[in-house]
């Protein structure tokens, strides 16, 4: 209401920092170097031509792509009164159907009803003089990959190495499968923090406090799995 439509009625905008640009003549990374923004958002006055002589589609091809319009048009109100629509629009690069979708958005605001501006003259391919476009850029959130959580240490390992251990079986079963090691070395290293089913009580020796099996300790290593 304060740019867009003082720009349609040939009015000055309050500050003068929304250039008049034809952004279909570029493509999106081409245009942030003819705005004075730098703040990750660029803002023109374009006008917007018909795709055919006859029609009401809008053009918007580019030298390298063309913009696609997303999901569904959001009507602007101004004080209950329908004055406008906002269209959410995405790039693709090549040309349709084949084209490949890239991170820039834009955002385009036009004018309805009687804030529209003069009636356009009769065969002209243009279908509004001025539309408001808003482009950017979508970023992405970086996500953290297993390398980052440090191969080795921390919660992260602990849950890989215990993944590794079947659900349920005998201690024969650990023994010949090499999860478990009979040196009492392990017994002090336990990496894990599986001191618990390190050992079994043999059924005389309940004295042996979970760690022993006769005379023998027990310790478990990393699991290694033979197909």
């Amino acid at each position: 209401m304060h740019y867009l439509r003082n720009q349609v009625r040939s009015r000055p905008c309050p500050v003068s920092i929304i250039p008049e640009l034809n952004i279909y003549g570029f493509d999106p990374w081409d245009l942030p170097e003819r705005s004075d923004l730098e703040e990750g958002e660029w803002y023109f006055f374009t006008p917007l031509d018909r795709k055919y002589p006859n029609g009401v589609r809008p053009n918007r091809a580019t030298m390298s792509g063309y913009w696609k319009a997303t999901g569904t048009d959001k009507a602007i109100y101004s004080e209950s009164r329908y004055v406008g629509v906002k269209k959410a629009l995405v790039f693709y690069k090549g040309r349709p159907p084949k084209g490949v979708k890239t991170d820039w958005i834009m955002h385009e605001y036009r004018m309805c009803g009687l804030d529209k501006g003069p009636a356009r003259i009769s065969g002209s391919m243009r279908l509004d003089e001025w539309v408001l476009c808003r482009i950017y850029k979508k970023k992405h959130m970086k996500r953290a990959s297993e390398e980052e959580e440090g191969e080795g240490s921390g919660e992260g390992y602990r849950r890989q190495v215990a993944s590794r251990f079947p659900r349920s079986c005998s201690l024969t079963h650990l023994l010949e499968g090499g999860y478990m090691t009979t040196d009492a070395q392990g017994l002090e290293e336990d990496p894990f923090g599986l001191v618990g089913l390190q050992g079994v009580v043999d059924g005389g020796n309940s004295s042996n406090s979970g760690r022993f099996c006769g005379n023998q300790s027990y310790s478990f290593v990393e699991p290694v799995f033979q197909f």
